[in-house]
């Protein structure tokens, strides 16, 4: 799969024959016009025709928790790889990605966050995402505890100002001293609180729900188990219908009962895909950091090399897209919402991105029948043609 050299679409193209995926359901044999970069709702009768007959056109996938890939990491890398961990996941359908970065010198992720500020403001990332250093060393993960610290507010609202208005999300352990206040401060900055790596209780979480957390990160994972005497936080995230759940649908975070158990319950409008990828995604295996901790990537399952814990994934939205439909059997509009509409909407960005609806950034993504991404464009280039464009 090659990175396309393509330009914009120079007038209206109509993209036709394909099952496409539009907010009010799938349309058989439908059109997609694309006009000088965004979808308009008609064309002219010569307007050029790609013909997509036995194919889907989907929204752009948006990823909201991720950490690099191909070879780059979004905490460390230079611009220019932090740029070819974007593109390596835009070659996989996901044409709006949020940078995670992870725990860090509080010194250190506020430079950083002005770094990757510069890349929001060009439109190369849809913003930041702070998951550290403000988590349980209880529930660390892939995350160094000497540099784990309590949730204070003015060091979360230090990280906040030193995004420049790019600062899109912050996990945090809200059971810990200052955690409340860090998330009502979130709120009223218009930043998503989301409950991760976390040893609250059900009761706890309740409370943070209450003060404006919205986000649960990678349900399941970096929490504790759901429990009949002490439900923890898990049931109170699956439960409120503010919160939406974040799941990492690689196989190996999740088994598909769980899965099953987060969409029957959050239903498909509170499910939110992400790969919470780290370097190899798109890479390959061998040897990595995340952070200052060093891991190993085996047959595409990323591992501390000191205590086995998982460290992120290596997972790309478009495996996600096709694990959810030919695995877990779940219907394709709900797929769809998962993997676009639902996170731009908790972005801030449903306006642009997210759906097909006439007005909205031209970022669609084509699968074949079986799932299998064929062509991704961004904005009205094709980042990979399907063969039927060239």
């Amino acid at each position: 799969m090659a990175d396309s050299t393509a330009g914009p679409t120079a007038g209206p193209t109509v993209l036709s024959g394909a099952r496409v995926v539009l907010p009010t359901g799938i349309v058989d044999n439908g059109r997609v016009i694309v006009d000088h970069g965004r979808i308009a709702g008609h064309a002219p009768a010569d307007a050029p025709v790609v013909d997509l007959t036995g194919h889907w056109v989907v929204p752009g996938f948006v990823d909201m928790h991720n950490h690099g890939g191909g070879g780059a990491s979004f905490t460390s890398g230079t611009v220019e790889e932090v740029l070819q961990g974007v593109r390596t996941h835009r070659l996989h359908g996901t044409t709006t990605v949020v940078a995670s970065t992870v725990t860090g010198e509080m010194d250190f992720l506020a430079h950083r966050a002005g770094e990757l500020s510069e890349l929001a403001e060009q439109g190369d990332i849809a913003g930041i995402h702070f998951e550290g250093p403000f988590i349980s060393p209880c529930r660390k993960g892939a995350h160094s505890e000497t540099l784990l610290r309590h949730p204070d507010p003015a060091e979360v609202r230090k990280l906040v100002d030193a995004a420049r208005g790019h600062a899109r999300m912050v996990t945090l352990a809200a059971e810990l001293p200052g955690g409340i206040d860090s998330v009502r401060l979130l709120a009223e900055h218009g930043v998503i609180a989301a409950i991760g790596h976390t040893d609250a209780t059900y009761e706890q979480t309740v409370e943070a729900i209450d003060a404006g957390a919205t986000v649960a990160t990678h349900l399941f994972n970096a929490m504790p188990a759901l429990g009949h005497r002490a439900p923890g936080p898990i049931a109170a995230l699956l439960e409120d219908e503010r919160v939406t759940v974040e799941l990492i649908n690689d196989g190996t975070h999740l088994h598909p009962a769980a899965l099953e158990l987060a969409f029957r319950h959050a239903g498909p409008d509170r499910v939110a895909f992400i790969t919470d990828a780290m370097d190899a995604a798109g890479f390959g295996d061998g040897v990595y950091h995340l952070g200052p901790l060093e891991v190993e990537v085996r047959e595409g399952v990323a591992r501390l090399v000191e205590g086995g814990s998982i460290a992120g994934s290596t997972l790309t939205l478009d495996t996600a897209f096709k694990r959810a439909a030919t695995v877990d059997g779940l219907p394709v509009e709900a797929i769809v919402r998962a993997v676009s509409a639902n996170p731009a909407r908790l972005l801030g960005l449903y306006d642009r991105v997210g759906s097909l609806e006439p007005g909205k950034d031209a970022d669609l993504v084509v699968l074949d029948e079986d799932f299998t991404l064929t062509g991704v464009m961004r904005r009205g280039v094709w980042v990979t043609e399907p063969p039927a464009a060239r």
